[in-house]
């Protein structure tokens, strides 16, 4: 692959670590709801977490802004709309 990479000089390739949840927005969104919809609840069944994580999930849905910082926490933005 390294070969390849090399021989290619329209190709740019970026090295990214295995895991960097920093950069990854959906690591705030889960935060989001570990703090709120999923704190100190013990779940009854599978149907009862599902349930819990989908109504965290739309009360986050309606508030643009969380969304907006999670995005913005990244870093991988330049600005908001």
């Amino acid at each position: 692959m390294k070969e390849f990479i090399a021989s290619q000089e329209w190709l740019t390739v970026y090295q990214l670590p295995p895991y960097a949840p920093d950069l990854n927005p959906v690591e705030g969104i889960w935060s989001l709801l570990r703090r709120g919809s999923l704190a100190n609840v013990a779940f009854a069944d599978p149907d009862h977490l599902v349930r819990t994580v989908r109504r965290g999930l739309r009360k986050i849905q309606y508030r643009p802004q969380l969304i907006d910082g999670c995005l913005a926490e990244t870093g991988l933005i330049t600005a908001l709309p």
